[in-house]
């Protein structure tokens, strides 16, 4: 085995002890150019000389800069329509269908007129401000609701560019169209910038999801969406239980197209209505006309 393979499977290693996220050999191809920016700060040749580096360094702030460069931060707005659509016509009302119907049973008002919606894994903040807009774009059905939508990453750096909201030209048109992009965005000098309208509506915070819930408050929908692709069994089961504890009765979560929690853990069921999406395996999640004929 040639010092660099050597190299990389360390640099892989350092990875999945800070995140988790496994970087298997048929993929460790993308370190050299993942890595390349600190290579030429440092004035390295390669992973050899930087894990030499690593090890004389005393700076915290050197291994997380590696470990960072080498997460997969790909996201663009609306990313898979399909999902979108499903959760504007479909899931997001069937939430608030549910949390009408405890309002009601327990004699509340409005003002429990709530949904809490976490996106794990949000990189530069797109999918939470694709949610932010489907909200702001049926503003008459949403109009006495709270809406809490929470973005967490790993990666701080990702994070605060998702706080800082703006984006380049390539990043903005992906995903959207020029009416979105001119109604939710205005043009600086440095990049297209979230209006504060639309960036009131999300917040961020740097958390790993192997860490626990990023909240005490249970969330009624979750999108995890090509997060646990980078995580091996015990890793991704791990993940699971963490999910399963943030999601509060009645709620869903959603994962990426090549994601599923068949045959990976048995704290989730599929929804038989929708695609891609679970809910808690067992209590009483029933349709909630059943629920209602059951208790009348």
């Amino acid at each position: 085995m040639e010092v660099s393979e050597v190299s990389n499977r360390l640099l892989a290693e350092l990875l999945e002890a800070r995140t988790g996220q496994e970087l298997k050999p048929s993929r460790r191809w993308r370190i050299g150019s993942a890595l390349s920016g600190l290579y030429r700060e440092h004035g390295l040749a390669g992973p050899d000389e930087l894990i030499a580096l690593l090890t004389r360094s005393r700076e915290a702030s050197l291994a997380r800069r590696v470990v960072e460069a080498l997460l997969n931060n790909e996201t663009y707005f609306f990313r898979d329509r399909a999902v979108f659509n499903q959760l504007s016509l479909q899931v997001l009302p069937m939430l608030a269908e549910r949390r009408l119907s405890a309002v009601s049973q327990s004699g509340s008002g409005k003002s429990d007129r709530r949904l809490s919606i976490w996106s794990v894994g949000c990189s530069t903040g797109q999918e939470a401000l694709s949610l932010a807009m489907t909200f702001k774009e049926q503003e008459a059905r949403w109009a006495d609701w709270t809406i809490d939508i929470l973005g967490t990453d790993v990666s701080e750096s990702v994070v605060a560019m998702a706080r800082a909201g703006c984006y380049t030209q390539f990043q903005i048109q992906r995903g959207l169209g020029v009416t979105q992009m001119l109604r939710w965005f205005d043009e600086t000098p440095d990049g297209w910038q979230a209006k504060d309208a639309l960036r009131s509506k999300v917040r961020f915070e740097a958390h790993n999801l192997l860490d626990g819930p990023p909240s005490p408050t249970r969330f009624d929908l979750i999108l995890c969406r090509n997060v646990l692709l980078y995580f091996e069994g015990p890793t991704r089961a791990r993940a699971f239980e963490r999910l399963a504890a943030a999601l509060a009765p009645g709620g869903r979560l959603v994962l990426g197209g090549g994601e599923t929690v068949i045959g990976q853990t048995d704290r989730f069921t599929p929804d038989t209505e929708l695609t891609g999406v679970y809910r808690l395996a067992g209590g009483d999640d029933r349709p909630l006309a059943t629920r209602r004929m059951s208790i009348g």
